[in-house]
């Protein structure tokens, strides 16, 4: 709340090619929001009750999926595509049943999923969408955004993300109905939309019955939903405001370094699957993806050694396939299909960074390690 955060509020709404952006206190918060919101009274007969089913993919990162766990919701896991790291329109359509209100999935690593194909049927089926934006701020699916095809979408401002406020989230929506959900439930669930710091806004402060509240109870103490307090600080916000204004230049050395990578890694594709462009999309890459191919003489746990022994800094693809965390055991959900490529992410796959600061020789210096590595199998 406050200027700073108004004015990147407006500034991000125009990168992410929507109308409305709510700042909050992470990306994670973001993706509660947005979920939460689905389940609101507002939205009428259209919202979510418990036991509804949300499509999403088994193998990425945990608070994508926590969420729909939290709001008593069952994830309808689908497996995705090595390479893209995408679901399928066919593994998507698979997983509709009289139960299916929504699809939540993530851009993975910020390569955009078949937006087309989740759209088309999320159209066909009357589904909500929710786009987990928080690894592909500037990606582009059909020249389009990536955030602007879904009812809503999420971003995320950790430090390793694309521009960051040392931490800092955001949900953007096409629809001020949306908006002022998302807005309530962020701000403790209060009926009043009035900014922190304004008051009587609407000219009726003290002129409101709802409730079993007695009439003229102050409007600011009004709270219509369950919400949380998962505001940002107006001092994040001004590093943002910053920040945004270099976002071109960080997509594009990102895009560099990704590049460099590509063209010094493609001599082993005979050993790794190497990351690829979903169609029609510009990825913002948020990391270089490798998978050892299950028939490769390469053990993913000695190069990640080798790769870290040499102060290079390794990722797996985060949770990896969920259901075999531990924290996933009993949740309730559905599997449709085999689970066999978010598997093979659990035990294959990692990534290195392409971070804006990395430089041409640190670019090279990580293919050299590779290099070392392969040259011993």
């Amino acid at each position: 709340s406050g200027r700073f955060a108004h004015e990147f509020e407006e500034e991000f709404a125009k990168v992410m090619g929507v109308k409305h952006a709510m700042l909050c206190n992470s990306g994670s918060s973001a993706n509660l929001l947005a979920v939460s919101a689905l389940k609101s009274d507002r939205l009428g007969k259209r919202a979510l009750v418990d036991g509804d089913e949300v499509i999403t993919m088994a193998a990425g990162f945990p608070t994508t999926v926590n969420p729909i766990v939290q709001n008593r919701l069952i994830p309808v896991f689908i497996d995705c595509e090595l390479g893209t790291y995408d679901a399928t329109a066919e593994k998507m359509q698979a997983a509709i049943s009289p139960k299916t209100r929504a699809i939540v999935m993530a851009h993975t690593l910020g390569n955009p999923f078949n937006l087309e194909a989740v759209m088309q049927i999320a159209k066909e089926n009357k589904l909500f969408v929710i786009e987990d934006s928080c690894d592909a701020v500037g990606a582009m699916y059909d020249g389009k955004p990536v955030g602007s095809f879904g009812d809503l979408s999420t971003a995320s401002f950790y430090p390793a993300h694309h521009v960051t406020m040392g931490e800092g989230g955001c949900v953007q929506a096409k629809t001020a109905s949306m908006r002022k959900i998302v807005e309530s439930l962020r701000d403790w669930g209060r009926d009043c939309w009035c900014p922190t710091g304004h008051d009587d806004t609407c000219g009726r402060r003290f002129d409101w019955q709802l409730g079993g509240l007695p009439y003229g109870y102050d409007h600011k103490h009004i709270y219509s939903q369950i919400g949380y307090n998962l505001k940002l600080t107006d001092m994040q916000a001004a590093i943002g405001v910053a920040q945004l204004k270099k976002l071109p230049e960080f997509i594009a050395a990102r895009r560099k370094n990704f590049n460099r990578l590509y063209q010094g890694l493609k001599k082993y594709e005979e050993f790794f699957i190497l990351p690829q462009t979903t169609p029609k999309s510009e990825p913002s890459w948020f990391g270089f993806l490798l998978t050892i191919r299950p028939d490769a003489p390469v053990k993913r746990y000695d190069l990640v050694q080798h790769i870290e022994s040499r102060r290079i800094g390794t990722r797996q693809l985060f949770a990896g396939n969920l259901l075999k965390q531990p924290a996933y055991q009993n949740i309730p959900h559905r599997v449709v299909g085999d689970l066999t490529n978010s598997d093979i992410i659990t035990t294959n796959t990692f990534w290195i960074g392409v971070y804006p600061g990395l430089t041409d020789e640190m670019i090279d210096y990580m293919i050299s390690t590779i290099d070392e590595f392969m040259a011993g199998v």
